[in-house]
């Protein structure tokens, strides 16, 4: 496909084309095997080869307790009012647990269920050698007794190739008698981080620069899929110094991967490299995120060596989720590792999702259950949102041909989360304050999760309403009586039974540049001509107190510069200040103080959470309520600029 460059081709397309190519580079199947000791670095290697016993074990008779070895027969008609005696000796042998039977035994009693006595057949202190035994019970064959082959008998077998490795694994090899094991050679991968913007983790960063952690999360990805990463240094944006370290990588690794420089960009060498050094198979696939991946083979004209080569995208979500997408499975094919079905559930997506018809798209989602459902709150799309992937407990597929899915739709998810997680999840849907991140931290130390959906109080009104939340932040106030909430709680949940507790009391003020080198002071100076304000979303709470104190002072929003300009949180609000976008925004003392801004304080508000009374004195919960009335947890919240918490846990409704 010489000069054709990113040219999307459907999944499906793309992955027959990459096997194909692999078989007819003999590459599609296991790479090599190699023994290594039984011991506990061997846990999490791939067995190469099945394990079939060469002992049996025991490999012996074994007494199963510290006793007496004789024969069952012996003991015939024994009981409580007939004892029976058995002569030390010829009758009855000593052993501890573990010791082979003589040839002549088939049964052991514990040493507890026999009487001593001496040549007079006389009751004497317990011994390991009595002159005779007296047995108040008769005993069946092999009773006591670990017969040979009880756990593994030889030939037999213990584990199949493609199987990995656990602790538990390596004793049942161990048992049967072996000292090493054949497994699966780790496939060992190159990461090339590419881009004059990159610099190590560490630096210190001026505009411009972008932190490089795409290969480390590559790295760990591999090592986590049973592969041995190599992380190249940065190559900067020039065509011959990649090209060199492609081929370098590999002569030494079984794989590369080139991560970003695979768009379309001028100096996105990739493309043009891996062609140059042997074959391109394709540049470009129809997923989202992740459109241009590259795929070829890097030839060696001195050895023939052929490596398979990834031009992985540069954005952190794209890169993440093409290691899931193509390198994962192509790992588990070299280790003899079989297809893995990742586990999914079925979930109620709580918004709509819009997915382009011609990609198959995948979302990364949050779960919950909320009372008998299972739903699946989207996260943020952008494929430079890492924190997306950091918060995600699974990914929807939306196939190629579907237009996205409307609210209430049945999903399938696969889990990135244990189901067990999900049921200890704590939705909280509405307006964003930054206490609940200190609850987030507080409720992982009591087995609970806090998951949170900045839609603002509105929104999470009518999630309340939906069912689709636990609880939700709310602080809006009634125009006409001064009130928060209450009067919104009547409108839009007037059939829901719900719960309003005050949560904190807190400062909003305008977010300003340090140094403040607009010269604001007060409302009014958001109409000038000079001033970009930075605004709320619709339904927010924040942005229902701007609008009812600009009407107050009888400004018109009209003439603020930025009204539209909408952002989710109050830490959004202050980074779009403090990254000059806007020159002040409507927010909370404490968000201002996160990145060092000036803030001029205007008005006190009250923040409550609205919680069904369906949850209202649930178990789930009950942690929440602990915090509401934990003077420490109070103390950490006051400590943050702007924050009160002398009502907090008080019931308003």
């Amino acid at each position: 496909m010489s000069g054709v460059y990113l040219h999307d081709i459907p999944l499906d397309t793309a992955w027959n084309a990459l096997t194909g190519m692999l078989q007819q580079a003999g590459l599609w199947r296991v790479l090599g095997k190699e023994q290594v000791p039984l011991d506990e670095q061997a846990t999490g290697r791939v067995l190469a080869e099945p394990v079939w016993a060469q002992i049996s074990s025991p490999h012996y008779h074994a007494s199963a307790m510290d006793g007496f070895a004789l024969r069952a027969e012996d003991t015939t008609g024994a009981m409580p009012t007939s004892p029976m005696d058995l002569v030390l000796g010829g009758q009855a042998v000593y052993v501890d647990t573990g010791d082979p039977l003589p040839g002549w035994a088939n049964a052991v009693v514990p040493i507890e269920n026999i009487e001593p006595l001496n040549s007079g057949g006389q009751s004497i202190a317990m011994t390991r050698s009595p002159y005779a035994l007296r047995l108040r019970a008769a005993l069946t064959p092999w009773m006591h007794v670990r017969p040979m082959g009880e756990d593994i008998v030889a030939t037999e077998l213990v584990l199949p190739a493609g199987h990995m490795l656990r602790p538990v694994d390596l004793g049942a090899i161990a048992g049967a008698g072996f000292e090493q094991v054949m497994v699966s050679r780790k496939p060992k991968v190159g990461i090339i981080p590419t881009g004059t913007e990159l610099v190590p983790v560490g630096t210190k960063v001026k505009a411009g620069d972008i932190i490089e952690y795409n290969s480390i999360v590559l790295a760990a990805q591999v090592r986590g899929w049973g592969g041995e990463p190599k992380r190249y240094p940065i190559v900067p944006d020039i065509y011959d110094r990649i090209a060199a370290q492609v081929r370098q990588a590999a002569l030494e690794n079984d794989l590369v991967l080139i991560n970003a420089g695979s768009s379309a960009g001028s100096e996105d060498f990739s493309a043009r490299i891996v062609e140059d050094l042997g074959e391109l198979l394709f540049h470009g696939v129809a997923v989202r995120p992740g459109h241009p991946v590259i795929a070829g083979l890097i030839h060696e004209t001195g050895t023939g060596k052929k490596t398979p080569v990834f031009g992985v995208p540069g954005y952190p979500v794209s890169c993440a989720l093409t290691g899931e997408i193509f390198i994962q499975p192509l790992l588990n094919k070299w280790l003899g590792i079989p297809p893995i079905k990742a586990q999914e559930v079925e979930a109620r997506i709580t918004r709509k999702v819009a997915s382009p018809a011609g990609d198959d798209d995948f979302v990364r989602v949050v779960l919950g259950r909320v009372g008998e459902e299972l739903l699946a709150a989207p996260l943020t799309r952008g494929a430079g949102v890492i924190t997306s992937l950091v918060r995600a407990d699974g990914l929807m597929l939306l196939p190629r041909g579907t237009q996205g899915v409307e609210p209430g739709t049945k999903v399938k998810v696969r889990l990135y989360r244990s189901p067990q997680a999900l049921e200890e999840t704590i939705f909280c849907i509405g307006s964003h304050d930054m206490s609940l991140d200190l609850v987030a931290q507080e409720l992982e130390l009591k087995s609970r999760r806090l998951v949170s959906a900045n839609v603002g109080s509105l929104g999470g009104l009518l999630a309340v309403r939906r069912n689709e939340t636990h609880m939700a932040g709310t602080h809006l106030l009634d125009e006409e009586t001064g009130e928060y909430n209450l009067s919104y709680i009547t409108r839009y949940l007037p059939d829901t039974p719900v719960k309003l507790v005050t949560w904190v009391e807190r400062e909003q003020g305008l977010i300003i540049l340090p140094g403040n080198p607009k010269k604001i002071t007060a409302l009014q100076d958001l109409v000038r001509a000079d001033v970009r304000f930075s605004n709320r979303q619709r339904g927010a709470g924040t942005r229902v107190l701007l609008d009812y104190h600009l009407k107050q002072a009888g400004l018109d929003s009209s003439q603020v510069q930025g009204y539209e300009q909408e952002e989710y949180t109050h830490l959004a609000v202050a980074a779009a200040v403090a990254s000059g976008r806007a020159d002040c925004g409507l927010g909370v003392t404490a968000a201002a103080r996160a990145l060092n801004l000036d803030f001029i304080p205007l008005y006190q508000e009250r923040y409550d959470l609205c919680i069904p009374q369906l949850f209202f004195n649930s178990s789930l919960l009950a942690p929440v309520f602990d915090l509401m009335h934990s003077s420490d947890f109070k103390a950490r919240v006051a400590a943050m600029p702007g924050y009160t918490v002398t009502r907090m846990g008080e019931v308003v409704l």
